[in-house]
Order: C-alpha cells, then sequence, then structure tokens
C-alpha cells in the first residue's frame, strides 16, 4: 500500500506557494479558469475514480482567492474557497500527497470540508506541473472514509500519470492559443500591410491623373511636344 509520508516543509509554504507570482502568471498563461467542461479532461477524472476506487475525483486549479475544478466527478461545486482547498498543500510537494485521515492531520482537520458536508476524509492528489516547473493545482481522488492504507502502488503509479496527462494537455493547450495569437498577429499585420498597398496604388493613381492634368492646355487639347531640331545637311 502506498504509505502516508507528512509533508515536510522547507522553502516553501503552500501560502507563499499559491501566492507566488510567477506560478500564478503560469496558471493566467493557460486561459483556462471559468472554461466550460472539455470532453478530455472529464475522461482523466472519471479514470481516476475507476482506478483509485474512489467516489470523487478533482481536477483543482489552484488560484490566488480560490480553488476552481476544471473537471470533476462526485462534486456539486465547481470552486471553493482557499480555505477549503487540500489541494493547496500539494503545491509544495515533489510527488504525490496522501493524507489517509483528513480529520488526524492538523493541516486539514479544521478544513469546512471536513467538519461539514460532505465530510471529506481521505485524500490523494498528484501535482499538476508545467513544462516550466510550475505546479498550478493537482490531480486527486476523495473519498467520505478513511484510508488507513492509503492508495497501492498500482492507483498510486495511475494517480500520477493521469496527472502528468494532464498536464500534457494544459501545456498543449497553452501552446495552441499562442500560436493562434502569433498567426491571428500575422494576419492583422497582413490585412495592413494589404490596405497600405492599396492606399499607396490609390495614391499613385491620383499623382497620375494630376500629372497627366497638368500636362494638358486650358482648353483640354494636348499640348505639342517640343519639336527636334532639323538634322544637319550634309
Amino acid at each position: 500500500m502506498w504509505p502516508y509520508r507528512p509533508l515536510v516543509m522547507q522553502n516553501d509554504t503552500p501560502s507563499t506557494t499559491v501566492s507566488d507570482p510567477a506560478r500564478l502568471a503560469a496558471l493566467d498563461g493557460l486561459a483556462i479558469l471559468d472554461t466550460p467542461p472539455e470532453q478530455g479532461f472529464d475522461d482523466i477524472v472519471r479514470l481516476a475514480t475507476r482506478l483509485c476506487a474512489a467516489p470523487v475525483a478533482l481536477v483543482s486549479l489552484v488560484a490566488a482567492d480560490r480553488q476552481w475544478f476544471k473537471a470533476r466527478v462526485g462534486f456539486p461545486q465547481c470552486e471553493t474557497a482557499l480555505n477549503a482547498s487540500v489541494c493547496a498543500h500539494a503545491l509544495v510537494e515533489p510527488d504525490l500527497l496522501v493524507i489517509p485521515d483528513l480529520t488526524s492531520d492538523p493541516r486539514t482537520a479544521p478544513n469546512p470540508l471536513v467538519t461539514g458536508e460532505p465530510f471529506i476524509r481521505f485524500y490523494a492528489g498528484a501535482p499538476l506541473r508545467l513544462t516550466g516547473g510550475h505546479v498550478v493545482g493537482s490531480l486527486c481522488v476523495i473519498d467520505t472514509a478513511p484510508r488507513p492504507a492509503g492508495l497501492t502502488p498500482d492507483q498510486a503509479d495511475d494517480l500520477r500519470a493521469l496527472a502528468g496527462q494532464f498536464s500534457t494537455l494544459l501545456d498543449m493547450r497553452r501552446d495552441v492559443a499562442h500560436r493562434d495569437k502569433v498567426l491571428d498577429n500575422q494576419r492583422a499585420e497582413l490585412q495592413q500591410a494589404r490596405r497600405l498597398d492599396l492606399r499607396a496604388k490609390a495614391d499613385g493613381h491620383r499623382v497620375g491623373a494630376v500629372s497627366l492634368a497638368l500636362g494638358r492646355s486650358p482648353a483640354g487639347t494636348a499640348t505639342s511636344p517640343c519639336p527636334r531640331p532639323p538634322s544637319p545637311t550634309t
């Protein structure tokens, strides 16, 4: 079974990591908060519930003032305040955060989701780490009953793999959005260049028309060209 390992704080704490400007910028760069559900993300949490035999699975993205769920199974709310976020503690974990009994851990015992509805008891979360190294949230499974043994090794590996897959999807989403923005800028620049070209051609036609008009007599007949001097006779 997956052993419970208490969280060891070093340089980072959940509060400082949550508010880290670089991490928040990475999350903001995904442009994903408050977006509609997406099948690819929903499929991952469904697999997590089955593989870990848990009634609840969430993808929690931890913002500066809340945690928002991009995908969820078995949990009605789409977001919670940070004081109800167990996932905030997973931000500083290099690997899985597994808490067999949330009521017995001082970090989570006062959590309103533990002390009140839905009275969650077990938590296992894998960090969602982007290619730049920033952890923007976690993929977690939750149960309303304690699990003294935690996860099995296979379940732990499966949760890691699913979190890695989700992180890859997040990176792809960001990269596609960046590509689309670059293409939009290029299209806008091309349209502007075409407008300038058309304007330049129109100005050229007007200049030509003015020049032609200046080359005509007031009566409207063309002026005669300067005669050539006669060729010398030999």
